[in-house]
């Protein structure tokens, strides 16, 4: 049996009738953060990100066909508000509207704030 740590937080989330899992682990240097569409956990399109300076360092390491801006602007905000680094991965079954996009990105905010 797997035991989750402390600084590890699961939440499930339904938007415009489709359920997303969101998963979030904070670490001493940075953090990471897996969205994914459905019931089960699936690894998607992934991007990292490094804030030790004015301006994030950004690098796509599995690309996305559609929510490519999304994974960016989530991994550059997570790394910048962590002071280090951020590793997300998105899998959605289509692509994202901006309502959902937008409140997924709340949805994460919430669960960094509360670990």
């Amino acid at each position: 049996m797997l035991t989750s740590p402390s600084n590890t937080s699961h939440k499930t989330v339904h938007l415009e009738n489709h359920t997303f899992s969101l998963i979030f682990q904070q670490f001493e240097n940075g953090c990471s953060a897996f969205i994914s569409e459905g019931t089960t956990n699936s690894i998607g399109s992934m991007t990292v990100s490094l804030a030790t300076g004015p301006v994030p360092i950004t690098t796509v390491i599995i690309p996305s066909k559609t929510e490519s801006l999304f994974l960016k602007l989530l991994a550059e905000r997570l790394s910048t508000r962590m002071h280090g680094i951020a590793l997300v991965s998105l899998f959605v079954r289509q692509g994202l509207k901006p309502n959902t996009a937008k409140a997924l990105m709340t949805e994460l905010m919430e669960m960094v704030d509360g670990v």
